[in-house]
C-alpha cells in the first residue's frame, strides 16, 4: 500500500521545490465534536484536535506545571527487522519526549507500520508513528514546535536555507507549524531539510545498522513508479513493541 499523494504533501523534485517535506498531513474530512476541544493546562497545551480523530484511542498527555527537561530516556523499538534504540533528549525538546513517553506507555506504537521510507539524495529517512499506516494519522492530538536552532547548513543548498539533519537523529514530522503529533522520523543518511523539524533523540549503533538493512530494500515499486525514491519500504517494517527503560540511578 502506498501512501496516498495527500499523506505525503511532496512536491516533484527540482531546484525550486521543496522535494523534502516530511509530512503528516491531515485527513481530508472528519465528524467535528460538539464540545470545545480540550487543551492541556501546562506549559505543553496539549490540544484535543476533533477534526483529526486519534487513529487509535488515546488519552491526551500529562502536562505537569513543570515540564522535565533534564537528562535522557532510552526507549527500544522492537522491529521485525532487530531493534531501534532512541536516546530520548529532554534537553533539546521536553514537551516531545513527554508526549512521545506517554504513546510509549499508551502502547501507542505497538503493532505498527513504518509507512513511508525516503532515498532522495537529499532526504533518506524512515517515517514511523501512524497506526493507520496511511500517513495521515495521528494521536487526536497536536502540540507546538521545539525547532533546532543550531543545526549547520546543508552543503547541497546554495540557499542556505536547508540544514543538515545528521544520520542518526530522532525527529517529528509535521504537517506545518505546531502540528505534532505521534509521526516521527529517523535520519539513516545525512538529510537537507528546512530546520522545522523537532529533533527530540538520536538512533543507536544497532538502531542504524537495522535502518540500513530496511534501507537497503528500497522503496516498494507501483505501477506508476517502477523505481520509486519515496513511498512505503519494500521490505515492510512493523513496530511491535516499543518499551521505555528505566535506569536505576
Amino acid at each position: 500500500m502506498v501512501v496516498g499523494a495527500s499523506a505525503t504533501a511532496l512536491a516533484a523534485p527540482g531546484p525550486s521545490a521543496d522535494a523534502v517535506r516530511v509530512s503528516a498531513a491531515p485527513p481530508t474530512a472528519a465528524d467535528t465534536a460538539t464540545r470545545p476541544p480540550r487543551t492541556t493546562h501546562g506549559p505543553c497545551a496539549y490540544a484535543e484536535t476533533p477534526d483529526e480523530p486519534a487513529a487509535r484511542p488515546v488519552p491526551l498527555p500529562p502536562d505537569p506545571r513543570r515540564t522535565p527537561s533534564r537528562g535522557s530516556v532510552r526507549v527500544t523499538l522492537a522491529t521485525n527487522h532487530g531493534p531501534i534504540g532512541l536516546t530520548l533528549d529532554r534537553a533539546a525538546a521536553p514537551c516531545t519526549v513527554q508526549s512521545f513517553l506517554h504513546l510509549v506507555g499508551k502502547r501507542f506504537y505497538d503493532r505498527t507500520l513504518c509507512h513511508r521510507l525516503t532515498a532522495y539524495p537529499t532526504l533518506s529517512v524512515l517515517q514511523c508513528g501512524d497506526p493507520s499506516g496511511t500517513g495521515a494519522g495521528g494521536p487526536g492530538y497536536r502540540y507546538r514546535d521545539e525547532l533546532p536552532t543550531d543545526l549547520p547548513p546543508a552543503p547541497t543548498d546554495p540557499t542556505g536555507e536547508r540544514r543538515v539533519y545528521a544520520r542518526g537523529v530522532l525527529a517529528m514530522a509535521n504537517a506545518g507549524p505546531d502540528t505534532n503529533g505521534s509521526q516521527f522520523f529517523l535520519v539513516y543518511a545525512n538529510s537537507a531539510l528546512r530546520p522545522n523539524y523537532t529533533i527530540f533523540g538520536e538512533v543507536d549503533a544497532a538502531g542504524l545498522a537495522t535502518l540500513d538493512r530496511i534501507a537497503a530494500g528500497g522503496v516498494a515499486p507501483t505501477a506508476e513508479d517502477p523505481a520509486p525514491v519515496d513511498g512505503a519500504p519494500a521490505l515492510p517494517v512493523t513496530i511491535r513493541k516499543a518499551v521505555r527503560w528505566h535506569h536505576h540511578h
